[in-house]
């Protein structure tokens, strides 16, 4: 719970700061995008390892600014040897993300779909004994 409001703290202290930073130039917007695709990829595995119950926040948080720091030196160096070397990270980063939601999805959709069994196999044994006794 304490994890949903920081998120939710975070996202509205993120869009303010949005809505009042000037607009970055476009020399810096490709290390930008790049890191915010890294983090991005840092927060759908902190989603997935919450629903697994392994979240560790040391964990999440150096992930979270390791990759993005990672993911821009990669475009620096790129940059520099004139070679997309930032598309590698995107590709791997952009399918880690969607590996994870899928991962995430199908444990969502199981815990639903289990919830909705084991209510429905209670009502099931109660009405069954209610039968009984009559």
């Amino acid at each position: 719970m304490i994890i949903l409001v920081a998120i939710i703290i975070g996202c509205v202290i993120g869009a303010i700061i949005g809505i009042n930073t000037p607009i970055i130039p476009y020399t810096f917007s490709g290390y930008l995008a790049v890191a915010i695709i890294a983090a991005l990829d840092s927060v759908f595995g902190a989603f997935l390892s919450l629903t697994k119950k392994n979240f560790d926040m040391k964990i999440f948080v150096s992930g979270f600014f390791g990759n993005a720091v990672l993911a821009i030196l990669l475009t620096y160096l790129g940059e520099k040897l004139n070679v997309d070397i930032y598309l590698a990270a995107i590709v791997v980063l952009v399918g880690r993300m969607f590996t994870n939601l899928s991962i995430l999805r199908r444990e969502l959709i199981e815990k639903y779909t289990n919830k909705n069994i084991i209510s429905k196999a209670k009502d099931v044994i109660k009405n069954s004994e209610n039968n009984t006794t009559k």
